[in-house]
């Protein structure tokens, strides 16, 4: 998810220049005077089939993971699914790290800024979610989640001097923020949504760009790799919840099969493996194009709730959602520039 967040180290990590969606944006590209395009080739092309074959499984596994919530949440507590999800996901990465024999970092000051980048990319937001699907459905905080980029953009222009508000980008926020209160069926008084789950859902989200801000000011320049630093990430955001989950909760009698496999499934894939698919896009296409998969992610949610678990639809839920992911996209998008160089 945005959202799964450990991949935002590997945009805080490069020099480009940072958007409001928590990635960066792809910096210019110097080209060469050429005749002609250079022909493509096979492998090009087989290339290009693979990343769109892993972009497709990436907005699955971030699109199902909110119906792994709503599943594991039905046999655990919400504090034992996240810690689940972020003990199968610390897996994930540490096995990576063995594989290519690399280590986590050794200076005291990273894993400080980690252990709070930590809690609010996974620890707090994981939180909120497991606990706001316990009264909302999952559709719904996919769609909440879906505002993130427009915290992300809010938040940016106050702590992010780099970041200018302009027409556009405003725009982009009110008409996000109206999306929203469309999801939300504001006109009716907010009826049929439970507030607390509801604002839960979209403070987890507003929790993403907070952490990714505080990444950008305290570990753009780490030498460490970023499957370290998100690796050690992961690990530190294990221990903080499994801290508070031994504290105030108790452990499962039984573990059903279905619930439990739901978990394994939300850090295995969602957490962990879906982190190295999008650090392999971003390296790839760059991540202008990997951060698409957040306008596929509440399309996904929503139908995999719907068809599923059987969850409500009102006309409402699908417009808002077009409505909030219009907006996002209008505060990412930059204007052109003008050609000024002169012609022949």
């Amino acid at each position: 998810m945005f959202y799964e967040k450990a991949s935002t180290i590997v945009e805080a990590m490069s020099t480009t220049t940072p958007s409001p969606a928590g990635t960066a944006a792809p910096a210019a590209v110097p080209t060469t005077a050429s005749p002609s395009p250079p022909p493509v080739t096979r492998g090009a092309r087989r290339r290009a089939l693979d990343w769109r074959l892993r972009f497709g499984v990436l907005c699955l596994v971030w699109g199902f993971s909110f119906l792994f919530i709503k599943v594991g949440t039905q046999a655990y507590a919400p504090l034992q699914v996240t810690f689940g999800r972020l003990a199968f996901g610390s897996v994930v990465l540490v096995a990576v790290l063995v594989v290519k024999r690399e280590r986590l970092p050794r200076s005291a000051r990273t894993w400080g800024h980690l252990a709070v980048a930590a809690f609010f990319l996974n620890a707090l937001p994981f939180s909120l979610f497991a606990y706001a699907e316990l009264t909302i459905p999952s559709t719904l905080a996919g769609i909440c989640n879906a505002s993130s980029p427009l915290w992300g953009m809010a938040l940016s222009l106050v702590a992010l001097s780099e970041d200018r508000p302009t027409r556009r980008r405003v725009a982009g926020l009110g008409l996000g923020f109206l999306g929203v209160l469309t999801v939300l069926g504001a006109w009716q008084g907010f009826s049929g949504t439970d507030p607390a789950g509801t604002a839960m859902a979209l403070g987890a989200s507003l929790s993403y760009p907070v952490g990714w801000i505080y990444v950008r000011r305290t570990l753009a320049g780490a030498k460490d790799s970023n499957v370290a630093l998100s690796g050690t990430q992961m690990l530190l955001a294990t221990a903080q919840v499994g801290v508070v989950t031994a504290l105030f909760t108790s452990v499962p009698v039984s573990f059903p099969a279905v619930p439990l496999l739901a978990v394994v499934a939300l850090g295995a894939l969602g957490t962990g493996f879906a982190f190295l698919l999008q650090y392999g896009l971003v390296a790839e296409v760059g991540p202008t194009t990997a951060q698409m998969v957040t306008y596929f992610v509440p399309v996904i949610a929503t139908a995999a709730g719907v068809t599923l678990l059987g969850e409500p639809l009102n006309w409402n839920t699908p417009v808002g959602a077009l409505i909030v992911l219009a907006g996002a996209a209008l505060t990412q998008s930059r204007p052109r520039r003008r050609d000024r160089s002169p012609r022949p």
